[in-house]
């Protein structure tokens, strides 16, 4: 659906915009009935995005190509309709130099008509043709696991391989990806899933942060009021606009079995369960297992994690892996010291350190991404005199 922003102070403009609009499957996001002070209106537009802006510019005057210069930096995918009570060549010429895609004045609707179509296919043209990414989960058996950690780095190995990556915190209720990457996003994950309807490129750029080239991270809400529990068919909708924008996505799916997690793992292409060797949490990977195993949840999406697994660790990774009953992807050290500084640092562990090293082969095992081969030392030849 189209999302508009309008702000048209001539009643005779207003009419014929209105009248039109009652008649178009499109959504007003905010609306403004003057259009000489925009402070209140340019002030929605970066959080709004809208598709398509229409500005009443008879009365901007000598502000008319400041005004549509900021609305374009404001909404740089936005398409940009000028409205005027008559054609004058002065304005009309402002407007297109300032950044506006049309200049219509009345009677509107062809215009307006035509504007629509042009965005509606705008639209389809940017999402056809897109091949399909990945989704990869990542779960925790129990709370402290670790699979934030591990999804995060994960996220940050995939995208030195040259992969364009989304790191997205799905636990909406005790999300700490944004603290563990910094993202400086007001926004989160329910911003997108609250607005599904209107999900396309310019929208989902004002949502995301990024600092690592190649990765942006969507992720869950700080504010206490604005974690609610997503719906189902949001979350589908979410993850599959990822998928063509992104070659991976990386969801941290959060602890534990509930339905907005099931809902994760069944849109996923492969499912990395994270537990360590502590009792409590191979119980929990044991009931998780066979919950998934129950609904028809195929095993050869399963991945599973051993993490934090100490040198004098009583119980090994084979006899796990026996019990559980599912082959064990990757097996991580204990590293709470390392991990302790590089956080108290305000990074993630570094790539050169042995625990980073584990994180980089386990991200070039899920894409299927071979390490490259050491060079080969030549032996140094003297040319005899």
């Amino acid at each position: 659906m189209i999302t508009i922003s309008l702000a048209v102070e001539d009643k005779t403009l207003w009419s014929e915009v209105h009248s039109f609009l009652q008649g178009e499957s499109v959504q007003i996001d905010f609306e403004q009935p003057q259009a000489w002070d925009l402070t209140a209106f340019m002030a929605t537009l970066e959080r709004s995005q809208p598709d398509l802006v229409l500005i009443d510019v008879s009365a901007l005057r000598d502000t008319l190509p400041l005004v549509i210069r900021r609305i374009r930096s404001l909404a740089p995918a936005a398409m940009i309709v000028a409205l005027s009570t008559a054609a004058a060549t002065g304005p009309v010429l402002e407007c297109f130099r300032a950044g506006a895609d049309e200049y219509l004045f009345p009677p509107l609707e062809e215009g307006l008509k035509r504007a629509l179509e042009r965005r509606e296919a705008e639209r389809k043209k940017s999402d056809s043709g897109k091949p399909l990414g990945n989704v990869l989960a990542f779960l925790s058996a129990k709370g402290g696991c670790g699979a934030t950690t591990l999804a995060c780095h994960v996220a940050v190995e995939l995208s030195r391989l040259n992969q364009r990556v989304l790191l997205a915190d799905l636990d909406v209720n005790a999300g700490m990806v944004a603290f563990l990457m910094k993202s400086k996003s007001p926004y989160s994950i329910t911003d997108a899933l609250n607005n599904v309807h209107r999900l396309d490129a310019s929208y989902w750029n004002a949502l995301v942060s990024n600092g690592i080239p190649g990765l942006e991270v969507i992720s869950a809400p700080t504010v206490m009021a604005a974690r609610q529990e997503p719906k189902l068919d949001e979350i589908r909708q979410v993850l599959g606009f990822a998928r063509k924008q992104y070659q991976w996505t990386v969801a941290d799916a959060g602890g534990g079995m509930n339905p907005s997690t099931m809902t994760a793992l069944e849109l996923a292409d492969e499912a990395c369960l994270v537990t360590t060797p502590e009792i409590p949490a191979l119980h929990q990977t044991k009931q998780i297992l066979q919950k998934l195993l129950d609904v028809g949840y195929k095993q050869d999406r399963l991945r599973l994690i051993l993490n934090r697994v100490s040198k004098h660790s009583e119980i090994k990774p084979e006899e796990i892996q026996g019990i559980l009953g599912v082959p064990l992807l990757a097996v991580f050290p204990e590293c709470y010291a390392d991990l302790h500084e590089a956080y108290s640092q305000g990074r993630l562990l570094p790539s050169n350190s042995d625990m980073g090293r584990c994180m980089e082969r386990l991200a070039r095992k899920l894409a299927g991404v071979e390490a490259p081969k050491p060079r080969l030392k030549l032996p140094f030849f003297r040319q005899a005199n």
